[in-house]
């Protein structure tokens, strides 16, 4: 059993990291785009690198073992038990291909698929918390599941973490929920992740997966700024009313999200 911080209840997202193939580009990019510094962990953690932003912890780039894996940021749900995460999700119908493995005193992690394919992580905490920062500009803001299947989606989260699932596609235009902890009201302000089905817009082929957003304090700057430094735009700056975002890929093709949060928008 964890002594898991208490700012992370059980599913909230609490850690964020991107498989690259070059870490030191990856350092490049996101010290450029996000104010990020680094600090590698060494050989025996895998050179993985923790992020800072003002000296605070706020993700990680870890280096792919090898070119099957893909490059892409994962979302870290926080477990009191990782064993006890791992059979709810087997269970509900989701499958395993990694751990639980403890990572030294760090605490203990698995990654996992859920029934329609989204790749996620699980971190149970020793004396690794997750996040020292978050809301806040340089820092995770939020993070969505895409999917072409809700109806086995949303039932897979509400099992295995206790999500209540909330839709709000009229709000929000098109087929899209929030999750909301057990025990606490469905509004927005309580919701810890969103899960959007992927429609007509998106190639079929697209596997489902998660979108990590980040904090800034200009969206519009941020989007340019990514552009001099080699990533591109998947989906230009659009107002919402919890702010402005825009998705983009850093130079080695790793989607993320950027949002504005103080400046929310008509939608």
């Amino acid at each position: 059993m964890s002594a898991a911080t208490e700012a992370f209840r059980e599913g909230a997202p609490c850690w964020a990291d991107a498989m690259l193939s070059d870490v030191e580009a990856g350092k490049r990019f996101y010290g450029g785009l996000l104010g990020w510094t680094f600090e590698d962990s060494g050989g025996e953690y895998g050179h993985y690198t923790q992020a800072f932003h003002d000296g605070k912890n706020v993700a990680a780039l870890a280096p792919k073992p090898d070119g099957r894996f893909p490059t892409a940021w994962s979302i870290y749900f926080a477990s009191q038990d990782a064993a006890v995460t791992a059979n709810r999700i087997r269970a509900a119908g989701g499958q395993i291909f990694m751990g639980p493995m403890s990572i030294g005193p760090f605490g203990t992690m698995l990654m996992a698929a859920d029934p329609g394919g989204a790749a996620f992580g699980v971190w149970e905490a020793g004396s690794h918390r997750g996040f020292e920062k978050r809301g806040e500009p340089g820092s995770y803001g939020w993070a969505e599941v895409y999917t072409w299947d809700a109806p086995a989606v949303d039932p897979f989260y509400e099992a295995v973490f206790g999500f209540t699932t909330h839709d709000v596609s009229e709000e929000a235009g098109i087929d899209f929920a929030v999750w909301t902890p057990a025990g606490t009201p469905g509004t927005p302000e309580n919701a810890v992740a969103g899960r959007a089905v992927m429609d007509e817009r998106f190639p079929r082929e697209m596997p489902a997966h998660f979108l990590a957003y980040f904090v800034v304090e200009d969206c519009d700057a941020v989007v340019r700024e990514a552009l001099r430094l080699h990533g591109r735009v998947r989906r230009e700056p659009q107002d919402t009313p919890y702010g402005r975002f825009a998705v983009l890929a850093d130079d080695q093709g790793a989607d993320f999200a950027v949002i504005d949060v103080a400046h929310p928008g008509p939608g």
